[in-house]
């Protein structure tokens, strides 16, 4: 026929095939395609139980680790601040038993070693004196930080507070004795004077009793104490490595030393005694053991 499909072109459809119009573009139908709606969505479905699950607690084993931990930080501070105090107090000991131990110089003997020069000239040489030594103490603590290892810095920072304490009381002693106010007592009354005018860095009024503390009590002590404290705060700096600590220790003490000469000498100006006044003033007696100053250079030892 003409215009007919020829049969070749004829579309044959398969017994069981699925009869349903074609619709949708290029004669796909839609269920080929997929469905038209909104497919499966990827968030949890409404309505079901999950929750957010639950921040872990620590096991046992790490809180009990975390108390000993604690707790051996607690101990930790505690032994510091033992070893501290008793630092501290050994230090005070050692400054109360060498103090007698000091040599002192009478007025007659530094008016001989110094003729021609009053009282504020004299005062003068014994305080730059006293400044350079302890300078030079300053120095060397300073030099032995600079060494690989340190040896014993703690040590080393006793031995230059003693030295120093041991310098400046010689220093306060004299000052007494130029402007005529030695302290009366035995040489163990006044070593206790002389103590007490380092740890409060003042001139002791030697016509009141009740300015000086005779008595190496709790109060004394705790003022020597506070006063060395004081000192090792300030010499930290001199264990800087690289001869840095040297040049700083040196000038550190040299500088506490002219301060603290200078307000003993305007508290001891006040009270005064002329020379002149002084006569038949007996000389002091030389102590038992006396301590070389050489020892104090070298650490003080026995």
């Amino acid at each position: 026929m003409t215009g007919s499909t020829p049969p070749r072109k004829r579309r044959f459809h398969l017994r069981g095939a699925d009869q349903g119009p074609s619709d949708g573009p290029h004669g796909a139908r839609d269920d080929e395609r997929g469905s038209p709606g909104k497919g499966a969505s990827l968030e949890p479905a409404a309505g079901r139980g999950d929750r957010p699950s639950p921040a872990q607690q620590p096991a046992p084993v790490a809180r009990r680790r975390a108390a000993v931990i604690r707790e051996k930080a607690r101990e930790g501070v505690r032994k510091g601040g033992s070893r501290a105090r008793a630092g501290l107090s050994y230090l005070t000991d050692r400054i109360i038993e060498i103090a007698p131990r000091i040599p002192v110089r009478d007025l007659a003997t530094l008016r001989g070693q110094f003729p021609g020069l009053g009282p504020e000239q004299l005062a003068d040489k014994l305080v730059a004196g006293a400044a350079n030594a302890t300078s030079t103490v300053g120095a060397g603590i300073g030099a032995a930080a600079m060494l690989p290892v340190p040896p014993a810095m703690p040590t080393e920072l006793a031995a230059e507070i003693t030295g120093v304490a041991a310098i400046e009381l010689k220093l306060i002693a004299e000052l007494y004795e130029v402007y005529g106010v030695r302290p009366p007592g035995s040489l163990k009354d006044r070593s206790t004077a002389y103590l007490s005018s380092w740890s409060e860095e003042r001139g002791i009024d030697v016509m009141k009793p009740s300015t000086i503390d005779t008595a190496l009590g709790g109060r004394m002590k705790r003022q020597l104490r506070q006063q060395i404290m004081k000192r090792m705060v300030r010499n930290l700096p001199n264990l800087m490595p690289f001869m840095v600590g040297a040049a700083v220790g040196a000038v550190l003490n040299r500088r506490d030393t002219r301060k603290l000469a200078a307000r003993i000498r305007a508290d001891l100006r006040k009270i005064q005694v002329p020379w002149d006044a002084l006569v038949g003033l007996p000389p002091l007696e030389p102590p038992a053991r006396p301590l070389s100053m050489g020892d104090v250079a070298e650490g003080l030892g026995d």
